[in-house]
């Protein structure tokens, strides 16, 4: 004798499967309220292997941002932020300590003009920063990147996108 039960299943499974289908247009981004010295706007990023959330950062031309970078990552993770210069300065600085002899931990720097900002930050911890975003002009290009040996070659960056003040 044939079982109803085949028949019933395969029905509840294509009804919770296609109701859910059409949920429309994503709500629109809220606008940015822009920071200020006194009143910085904070900004969370979270820097897990690999990748930085969110992609993309929204900032302010000129606006006041006290980041939280959070590593919710195995491994040790850096947030580097300029422009494509800074990021080339900054992964052959790194490359050149990708294989340290046991001891301390190398120190790693580049030129001023090209250094950006950059905080280093280990497994499961965070650090803050306040920070007045660039001009406009300045701010067209920047890049979040990590430069920790074979992490930017992982594709571990994230893009800055302009946001017009709002709220």
């Amino acid at each position: 004798m044939p079982s109803l039960r085949t028949p019933l299943v395969l029905l509840v499974v294509v009804a919770f499967s296609t109701g859910g289908c059409d949920a429309g247009p994503p709500p629109a981004t809220p606008p940015v309220r822009a920071g200020s010295s006194s009143a910085p706007r904070e900004v969370n990023v979270v820097m897990k292997d690999w990748v930085f959330l969110p992609d993309p950062v929204d900032l302010v031309p000129g606006e006041t941002v006290l980041l939280h970078v959070v590593n919710g990552g195995l491994d040790i993770h850096e947030l580097v932020i300029g422009d494509q210069a800074v990021q080339d300065a900054w992964e052959t600085a790194e490359a050149a300590h990708a294989e340290p002899p046991p001891g301390a931990t190398p120190a790693v720097s580049v030129a001023p003009d090209v250094a950006g900002i950059r905080l280093v930050v280990a497994s499961g911890q965070r650090v803050d920063l306040t920070w007045t975003v660039p001009a406009a002009a300045n701010l067209a290009g920047l890049i979040l990147g990590c430069h920790i040996p074979g992490h930017w070659g992982k594709g571990m960056r994230a893009a800055v996108r302009i946001a017009p003040p709002g709220g």
